[in-house]
């Protein structure tokens, strides 16, 4: 796996000095995955992607993202990191239906999905359960904001802020349903601008904002 920094650009040189790496290099059946952070696949230089088929590199891309491989390959082969800042996000069941059906429709002999987002391994399981059984597991132990509290438990953050919620939990899942996840935002947007004591506050404030009818259960 090779990867370049966000803040290298893709020039001439760079191709070049890529090429001259590849050509002292006896490769023989082993294959070398490609990843450039700072230029996206759509914008690849006609030079870097002839030398990158010449040597049957992989190209690496992050499905999450909507990324899609440069040229056909035998591998698919993607890091997913998430639309989040850096790797802090959680993909939902169905951004990772999504990317099941990219995997099986590009008719690959092999995909590799390798999860780098904030809870990757327990994103990954969920990914694991969904392929053995057709569902998707749940993430806590309860439903509806009895699930919220067990999300904003963690890290023991207050006194916090709305905005401070927001930040460190308004990425996470969390079960709406047994069948339904929804990320954490989605409800702690409704909140007032104002600081928070402890979990409980935020969720007796959700439960009269949400009503008996939303479908929101404690």
């Amino acid at each position: 796996m090779l990867q370049t920094p966000a803040s290298l650009e893709i020039t001439k040189d760079v191709i070049e000095n890529f090429r001259d790496l590849l050509s002292s290099i006896e490769l023989n059946k082993l294959r070398i995955a490609l990843e450039t952070r700072g230029t996206k696949v759509s914008t690849y230089p006609r030079e870097l992607l002839k030398n990158m088929q010449e040597y049957n590199i992989i190209n690496s891309v992050d499905l999450l993202k909507g990324e899609l491989p440069a040229y056909k390959s035998d591998i698919l082969y993607s890091r997913l990191f998430g639309k989040g800042e850096k790797n802090i996000y959680q993909p939902t069941d169905q951004e990772l239906k999504e990317i099941d059906i990219r995997a099986k429709t590009g008719k690959y002999k092999k995909v590799v999905l390798s999860f780098h987002s904030q809870r990757m391994y327990r994103d990954a399981g969920r990914f694991k359960i969904y392929k053995q059984t057709g569902k998707f597991p749940s993430i806590t132990k309860t439903t509806g904001l009895s699930s919220l509290r067990e999300i904003l438990k963690e890290g023991n953050i207050f006194p916090a802020t709305k905005e401070q919620l927001i930040k460190h939990h308004g990425w996470k899942l969390f079960d709406y349903t047994q069948e339904k996840r929804v990320r954490a935002i989605e409800f702690l947007q409704k909140l007032p601008s104002r600081e928070f004591q402890n979990v409980n506050q935020v969720i007796e404030l959700l439960r009269s904002v949400s009503g008996e009818n939303s479908g929101v259960s404690s």
